[in-house]
Parts: C-alpha cells; sequence; structure tokens
C-alpha cells in the first residue's frame, strides 16, 4: 500500500506528557493540531503497567488482595470491595450485615474521598487555587477514619474476602455522623467559588461534549456516563451489599442526550451528596453481630467456576473476572477498570476544541494511571 501522508504544512503533531501535571499521571497524549485547535488525537498509555492481572496467577486468592489496592489509588476501598466481593460470589459465600453496612459506609466515604481529590485537582488545572485547599481539608478527615480503622490512608487495605478482619473502633459511628453533618456544608462551599463562577463556566460548558449515544457505543460509565443524561449506576441495577436496602438518587446531567465538562462537575458534587445519604443511612442500620462469613482459611473454589463482578466505584463500573481452576491460585483474573474505558472516549471529546481545553477534557474524565495500566 502507497503510504499516507496525515500532515500539510499547516499541520502539527506534539506531544502532551508522559511529565506533564494536567494529564494526572504518565499519560502521553498524541496531539494533531491546526493551529491550537485540536483535530485528532491518540491516548498512549502503558508506562505504568505493573502486570497485576498476571500476578494474580502466582498469588494466592487472598495473597493477590492488596494488589488490587495499588490500581486505583486514590480510590483503594472500592478496589479491594469489588475484588473481595468477586471471590465470594465465586464461592457462594454469605457475608454478614455488619460487614456489609460497614463496606458500604467505607466506600462511600471513600467515593468522596476520590471526588475531592478530582474536584480540587481538575479546578487547580483550570487556574482555580483556592479549591484544592478546601477539598483536601475534608478529604483529610476521611482518611483519618480510615486510618483509625485499618492503620492505613491511602492504600487502604479494608477488607478480606469473607467479610472484615477489623470490626469497627469505639467512636467510629460518631466520628462519622459528624463528617456527614459537616460535610454537606462543605459542597456548599465548593459550589459558591465554583458554579456560577464566570471563568469556570467559560473553561467547561459546551467543552468535551459528549452525546449518550456515544459514550454508551464506547461503553463509558460512571460520572462521565451520567453527565450524558443515561441514568445508569450498578448499585442501582445490579445491587451488591445492602444498596437495595437504602435509599438514593442517581444524578444525571441537565441535558437530555448529552453532556460537557459542567454536567460532569454537577454530577459528581451531587454524588457526594447521595453518598452522605448512604452513609447516613448505614450508620443507623449498624447493628451487633459477625463481621466474617463462612469461609475457609484456604480458598479453594471448584476447578471451572468463573464469575464477572462489578461495582460502582467513583469513576464508573469497575469489574472483575475470576476463573478458578481447583487450586489456591486463581487460574485467570481479568480487570475492567473505568479509567481504561472511559479514556477511549477522549478524542471523541478533544476534537475541534483548543489545547487549554485538552487540559478540562483529561480532568473531567478523572483518571488514575495506576488503573489504566495495571
Amino acid at each position: 500500500m502507497p503510504e499516507v501522508t496525515y500532515l500539510d504544512a499547516d499541520e502539527l503533531v506534539i506531544n502532551m506528557g508522559p511529565q506533564h501535571p494536567a494529564t494526572h499521571g504518565v499519560l502521553r497524549v498524541k496531539l494533531k493540531l491546526d493551529g491550537e485547535r485540536v483535530t485528532g488525537s491518540e491516548c498512549i498509555i502503558g508506562y505504568l503497567h505493573r502486570g497485576i492481572e498476571k500476578i494474580a496467577e502466582n498469588r494466592t486468592y487472598q495473597q493477590f488482595a492488596p494488589y488490587v489496592d495499588r490500581m486505583d489509588y486514590v480510590a483503594a476501598v472500592t478496589n479491594g470491595m469489588g475484588y473481595c466481593e468477586a471471590v465470594e460470589k465465586l464461592l457462594g459465600a454469605e457475608i454478614p450485615p455488619r460487614a456489609q453496612y460497614t463496606r458500604m459506609i467505607l466506600a462511600e466515604l471513600q467515593r468522596i474521598a476520590s471526588h475531592l481529590l478530582w474536584l480540587g485537582t481538575h479546578a487547580l488545572d483550570l487556574g482555580a487555587m483556592t479549591p484544592v485547599f478546601y477539598t483536601f481539608r475534608e478529604r483529610e478527615e476521611i482518611l483519618r477514619i480510615f486510618e483509625n480503622y485499618c492503620g492505613a490512608r491511602l492504600t487502604t487495605h479494608a477488607f478480606r474476602i469473607g467479610g472484615l478482619l477489623y470490626d469497627l473502633y469505639d467512636g467510629f459511628e460518631k466520628e462519622v455522623r459528624k463528617f456527614s453533618d459537616m460535610f454537606l456544608g462543605k459542597i456548599d462551599e465548593y459550589e459558591q467559588l465554583l458554579t456560577k463562577n464566570r471563568i469556570w463556566l467559560e473553561r467547561t460548558q459546551n467543552v468535551g461534549i459528549l452525546k449518550a449515544e456515544d459514550a454508551i457505543a464506547y461503553a463509558v460509565t460512571g460520572p462521565v456516563l451520567r453527565g450524558s443524561g443515561v441514568k445508569w449506576d450498578v448499585r442501582k441495577a445490579q445491587p451488591y451489599e445492602a444498596y437495595d436496602k437504602v435509599e438514593f438518587d442517581v444524578p444525571v446531567g441537565r441535558h437530555e442526550g448529552w453532556g460537557d465538562t459542567y454536567d460532569r462537575y454537577l454530577v459528581r458534587l451531587a454524588e457526594m451528596r447521595q453518598s452522605v445519604r448512604i452513609i447516613r443511612q448505614a450508620v443507623e442500620r449498624l447493628e451487633s453481630g459477625p463481621i466474617f462469613g463462612k469461609v475457609g482459611k484456604i480458598i479453594k473454589p471448584p476447578a471451572g467456576f468463573e464469575v464477572y463482578h462489578a461495582i460502582e466505584s467513583p469513576k464508573g463500573e469497575l469489574g472483575y473476572l475470576v476463573v478458578s481452576d481447583g487450586t489456591t491460585h486463581p487460574y485467570r483474573v481479568r480487570v475492567r477498570p473505568p479509567s481504561f474505558v472511559n479514556l477511549q472516549a477522549f478524542d471523541l471529546m478533544a476534537r475541534g476544541h483548543l489545547i487549554a481545553d485538552v487540559v478540562a477534557i483529561i480532568g473531567t474524565i478523572d483518571i488514575v494511571l495506576g488503573e489504566v495500566d495495571r
């Protein structure tokens, strides 16, 4: 075949990253430009690849659990919950109610902490410095609860296959209630800074438009999908733990059939409010009882069993495929990370925008490269 030339004298190809603060990790974006306007892009990944899925084949089911905490390292709790639930589903194990509600509380706190990190850094990318100090202030309160519970702040290994290793410490419920009461007012502060801010509106509205049909076609999930008006949340559609026993709403964007960077911002703010709502209900339903189900010390599922289990992580649908071969090691573990899948919509969202808008679009997807590369 003859060689095809894509560039003429007016076009330019540049690299953005992998050493660039606004790519939120070691992401290299190859931008094709006409002046300052993006006419095409290619996301080049793999700089942080650690072979986590292959490592699973050489570890026992229990030994592999801490590795998943290192994928989305700002949402370690939900990573661990998804993996533990997948293996429990493989075993057919039932988890006691106290463990279920504890998992939900910690997972929703993690969702808030992840969204706070996203909001602070996203605003910083677009030139607003104050929000990052506000959001890290509240995130610190959540990390303090994690640290008191299991000793870790970031890669929080909170759960075990079968339930919990640690019961709740004295004062846990009081601290969680205190945070919930305080936090809703803090969200109002973030909105006062940004929601009607003229510069914020100009940088986010009609930027990174994603139609609902395109979001579905690209298998986008999480706030990016809901920002385009698609009301899909794994916690509602395929409930796990005790999410079917609590009341909460699924926020969507302002428009019907499409969404922009501003819509995804509003969805994440609304999600944090809904997380507080879930946390309050879960705390009230905490009852004394066992924290571990009937799971043996040696986990050895029957050969040929296979399960796919998905949860709603802060960034979207996080799924685990686990295949057993009758030994204490999984035959295969495959992760469906939302950051990786959502990133493929970047090119569609970036075309026609300026280089400065690329920063806003990468930020609005909310990627973590540890999860993208694995």
